[in-house]
């Protein structure tokens, strides 16, 4: 008898897909149910899992939740089947048995209520009969049988009539059946082409999309963006979208299943077959293949857009620093906002370095005096490279660095509900100077203000699934933040709530009891915060920092559910446990083994070991500032053959997209990304990384910077430049990293479908 896929058995399925061990599964799965979070089931769960890392942790949860929902519509549909009468023994195996989504609805698909079909008003008209004489083909003479089924009052006024309301009812037959559907639906994975075409008077309209005008590739390569992209344009009503395989090569397949004779019913069936083919099952099939592959491109894109926010937001800081911010302005002036070095405004001014140079100077001199400035951070939009020139002088007399500032998304956290709430009384344009200084001390405390979509770090964010996206967003700003971890009396509420076991709600408590009571000085006060119950504590203790308090460990991430232990350690050594934190001497001399118990196993111990060596350690690298150019200020100033530094914005699966200083930022194609073969981008650039660039091309029309990190660009074996020159229908499509394990196994199965 098969394997059953019952809740029971779904620890053993995520075990063997994962290749991971079956207790792994079952104590991932057991925290996860309890209400853990994955960071600190990852961190401070690594007995019970194994060490699983966030990686496998979210897995888990991920294909745990898909199975669970394929489980709850098992039970939907042996719930319908039994209230309408139709469930058998058989039919209930079968159901149990479907190992995929698709599989399941196949085994349901006969029994669904339906809307009245051309089989349906064959079967009012009594042709079931004579379909099924027919369909058995067990040598009946079709034309003679239909004969009997004559029924002007019925509609069916001769033969062919009879004959034909006879072939709906098999050709519905061939589409629900399952075999077929589950034979032709990996036929049709594995031989699909997607060809777009422009459609019929949009050529000039469309003039984004005329690579796509006339495209075709095997569907199961496609990679994301161009899944993408195809489908946008589809959207916009300027390109045609089919992915279909042969038609021919389909019912080949098909015949044996149903045709099984010479004879004249056999004829009748066949013909069947192909309308079943043209009428139902290839666009139900295409329907699907559609699903799939956006579905994946949908994945490709998440996972890269997951990738580069992590990038982003674990950039190095500048740290607390006197920061005097500028959001550039040619027409309206210069935003100016001087921050303290906790980030709080001290002053906002504006100034008008095109119109008014001398006095805008004068102002800036005072002011990077009067708050004793200790850079200068400029956002990188319009006005930025300008700006930049103009601050060169009393920059260098006050000995000041200027820095720019990737601004993406300043402007939307200006107008959100929290800039509102935190300055009321300010400008726009005023928040949004004071969003540039503050992402230059920490960009991840500042940029978990604003929603991850409007960074501009994403490839066709808006086309994807908005639910996937924002969960996969979700979980990696929360990976991120507690990774680094938080400043419990300095964290806003918005990075409050990224902390495992916290949110909204409970972050705002924790503003409002600190404004209210004053900083924290230990962990242990956590717990007289409003709503701050027990398993909130534990989920979120070790990630919660308290700098200079009762505690050293409370600035630490050892969680004070083992500060026993560390006690323990100090007590044995005959020293307090600050002493212990700060001599490598005494620390030398723990023997781990001593302290391992039921509770605490070697894994922890040693985290606790690396933490008090390097307590409240920031994850994050040193800070690099970095200078574009000199002159090069707008793409008029571009040349072919210019060597350039740049900064990478952000990395897509056809390359990375470099800002070189121009307000226009260029595109480094795969191809142009190394000497070596590149697979995936993210090998070799990540957002936020300074890298030198050669410039290929510019299309000022287009607005386009072709650019290249090669060491020598122009450079080409004799096949590379052979495969250029074939049509674009055959050039092979850019892979895309796979993902951890297969995220659609519960609709399609292992394999796709």
């Amino acid at each position: 008898m098969k394997e059953t896929n019952t809740t029971s058995s779904f620890p053993e399925m995520i075990a063997r897909e994962l290749n991971l061990s079956v207790d792994q599964v079952k104590s991932t799965a057991a925290l996860l149910d309890d209400g853990a979070t994955i960071p600190f089931i990852a961190r401070y769960r690594k007995e019970a899992t194994g060490s699983l890392d966030e990686l496998a942790v979210t897995d888990i949860r991920d294909r745990l939740g898909q199975l669970r929902e394929l489980e709850n519509r098992r039970q939907a549909i042996l719930t319908s089947l039994a209230e309408n009468g139709h469930l058998t023994d058989a039919l209930r195996d079968s159901v149990l048995a479907a190992p995929t989504l698709a599989q399941l609805e196949d085994v349901y698909l006969p029994y669904r209520p339906k809307r009245r079909t051309r089989a349906t008003i064959a079967r009012e008209k009594g042709l079931e009969a004579l379909a099924r004489a027919i369909f058995d083909q067990n040598g009946i003479h079709p034309e003679a049988a239909a004969g009997d089924f004559v029924d002007p009052d019925k509609g069916v006024d001769t033969t062919e009539d009879a004959l034909a309301g006879a072939r709906d009812i098999i050709a519905e037959w061939i589409n629900e059946d399952a075999e077929a559907r589950s034979t032709l639906r990996r036929f049709f994975l594995k031989r699909s082409t997607l060809k777009s075409r422009v459609a019929r008077g949009k050529e000039k309209e469309g003039q984004k999309y005329r690579d796509y005008f006339d495209w075709e590739e095997p569907a199961a390569k496609a990679p994301s963006h161009r899944v993408l992209a195809i489908r946008r344009g589809e959207r916009e009503d300027v390109l045609n979208m089919t992915v279909q395989p042969s038609k021919a090569e389909a019912l080949d397949l098909l015949m044996p299943l149903f045709v099984r004779g010479n004879g004249l019913d056999s004829q009748h069936v066949a013909t069947a077959l192909q309308d079943s083919y043209h009428r139902l099952l290839s666009r139900s099939m295409e329907t699907e293949i559609r699903l799939l592959i956006k579905d994946r491109a949908d994945a490709a894109a998440i996972a890269i857009f997951a990738t580069n926010l992590r990038e982003l937001l674990l950039e190095p800081p500048l740290g607390p620093k006197r920061i005097l911010a500028i959001d550039p302005g040619l027409r309206t002036g210069c935003k100016v906002a001087c921050l303290d070095r906790q980030g709080k405004l001290l002053h906002s001014d504006t100034i008008y370095p095109q119109r008014a140079s001398g006095q805008s100077a004068r102002k800036m001199t005072t002011l990077l005096q009067e708050y004793r400035i200790e850079a200068i951070a400029v956002g990188n939009g319009t006005g930025g490279r300008e700006t930049e020139a103009f601050l060169k002088t009393p920059a260098d007399t006050a000995n000041v660095p200027v820095i720019r500032v990737d601004e993406s998304g300043a402007s939307v956290y200006s107008a959100s509900k929290v800039a509102r709430d935190e300055f009321p009384d300010l400008d726009l344009t005023i928040r949004g100077a004071v969003s540039i200084g503050r992402r230059l001390m920490d960009p991840l405390s500042e940029l978990v203000k604003i929603d991850p979509k409007s960074i501009g770090i994403g490839q066709y964010q808006h086309d994807v699934d908005q639910t996937d996206l924002k969960k996969a967003l979700d979980d990696m700003v929360i990976s991120c933040v507690n990774a680094v971890g938080v400043d419990v009396n300095r964290a806003s509420a918005q990075l409050l709530t990224y902390v495992s076991g916290l949110g909204p709600a409970l972050a705002k408590q924790i503003v409002i009891y600190r404004d209210t009571n004053g900083p924290f000085r230990n962990r242990e006060e956590f717990k007289h915060v409003p709503r701050l119950g027990p398993k909130a504590f534990e989920q979120s203790a070790g990630f919660l920092r308290v700098m200079d308090g009762d505690n050293p460990l409370d600035a630490s991430a050892v969680h004070p559910e083992s500060y026993r232990v560390v006690a323990a350690m100090a007590a044995d050594l005959d020293c307090p446990v600050s002493e212990l934190m700060r001599n490598d001497a005494l620390r030398s001399k723990i023997n781990l083994q001593r302290y391992v118990n039921a509770t605490v196993g070697m894994p922890t111990l040693r985290d606790i070991l690396d933490e008090l060596a390097k307590p409240g350690r920031d994850p994050r690298g040193a800070f690099e500032s970095m200078e574009f150019a000199s002159g090069i200020e707008r793409m008029e100033d571009l040349e072919p053959g210019m060597t350039l530094p740049g900064v990478v914005t952000n990395v897509t699966a056809f390359g990375a997209f470099v800002d070189v200083g121009v307000h226009q930022d260029g595109l480094v194609h795969i191809s142009q990304l190394s000497e070596r073969f590149v697979k995936n981008p993210a090998d070799v650039v990540r957002p936020r990384q300074q890298v030198t660039v050669t410039v290929l091309d510019v299309d000022l029309e287009r607005k386009r910077i072709a650019l290249s990190m090669k060491r020598d660009p122009h450079r080409d074996t004799g096949s590379r430049k052979k495969s250029r020159s074939t049509s674009r229908s055959k050039k092979k499509a850019s892979p895309v990293r796979k993902p951890f394990h297969n995220p659609f196994a519960d609709r399609f199965g292992k394999d796709g479908f």
